[in-house]
């Protein structure tokens, strides 16, 4: 019989084990993404950024074509990251431009984050890619989108099937923080939820405002 031990699961993300990629958040990528409403793909985007700041997570922000065609990356994003570069590639598929390549080596983790906009492209590339060389995957489904609700859920069987996880941005969150005691980005956390996580964000109000009461989970 396995012995319960109040430990955390090794396949559970913490701040210092991954590399976060976001890759082409940007205006004339968002105008065809019919899987997800627009408002609602840059409130996870920002929600993510801002748990990756909060957390100190190491991060790397990518364009497509951003002066020729695609508009800049979402201010939500590029606001959380002062200074950071945001690497402009021509390649549909990041994992093939050797900045990011010479990025993640640098950075050397073995776990990489991924969300972005095209599901079926921009994130099918570098997810299939960095599997094939023995990387373990996760990809933030609700800060992705695609130009229909197929395209973007085959993407992510694909993805699946070959053995990347999926999660959400509440859940990545979350995960990172995963302990309330955790004093020193308890606010912080508390705060980004409120302001984009949603119906929890809301009972996060409630809670500090009506009770009165400290914002903890339960």
């Amino acid at each position: 019989m396995p012995t319960a031990l109040p430990i955390p699961g090794s396949s559970l993300l913490s701040p210092a084990d991954h590399v976060l990629i976001l890759i082409d958040h940007q205006s004339q990528m968002s105008f065809a993404t019919k899987s997800i409403d627009a408002v609602m793909l840059r409130n996870n985007a920002a929600l993510v950024s801002r748990a990756a700041r909060i957390f100190e997570v190491s991060t790397i922000l990518t364009t497509v074509a951003e002066k020729t065609f695609s508009g800049p990356m979402f201010d939500e994003i590029k606001s959380q990251f002062p200074g950071e570069e945001v690497i402009d590639r021509t390649t549909m598929n990041t994992w093939e431009d050797p900045r990011i390549a010479d990025r993640i080596n640098a950075i050397g983790k073995s776990r990489i984050v991924l969300a972005g906009l095209w599901t079926s492209v921009c994130i099918v590339g570098p997810a299939l890619s960095a599997i094939d060389q023995g990387f373990e995957v996760f990809v933030l489904a609700d800060a992705c989108g695609d130009v229909s609700d197929e395209a973007h859920d085959r993407a992510m069987d694909r993805m699946v099937q070959l053995g990347a996880t999926p999660m959400t941005s509440l859940q990545y969150m979350l995960e990172l923080q995963r302990d309330w005691a955790r004093g020193e980005t308890y606010d912080p956390v508390v705060h980004a939820a409120i302001d984009h996580g949603g119906a929890y964000g809301l009972g996060l109000i409630y809670a500090k405002a009506i009770l009165g009461a400290d914002a903890r989970e339960g």
